[in-house]
């Protein structure tokens, strides 16, 4: 390999919005500590706990329209 091509691996500490910290590796220069909106310890697809986003009523909007084509 060629020298001096590569960015430099480095350890950060993420700090998710809920609170959370884990260590791990980036080659993103900056802080040595990273923010992260969402994090494995709070996201619905790892605790199980759904969450429905009704964004200005578009789920109710496709509610109407399915339910009135049957």
């Amino acid at each position: 390999m060629k020298k001096d091509i590569h960015p430099k691996v480095r350890e950060v500490e993420f700090v998710c919005a809920c609170g959370a910290k884990f260590k791990n590796e980036t080659t993103k220069h900056g802080s040595d500590d990273m923010k992260v909106e969402i994090c494995s310890v709070c996201h619905p697809f790892f605790t199980g706990k759904q969450k429905i986003v009704d964004a200005a009523g578009r789920v109710d909007k496709f509610n109407k329209r399915y339910a009135a084509k049957k």
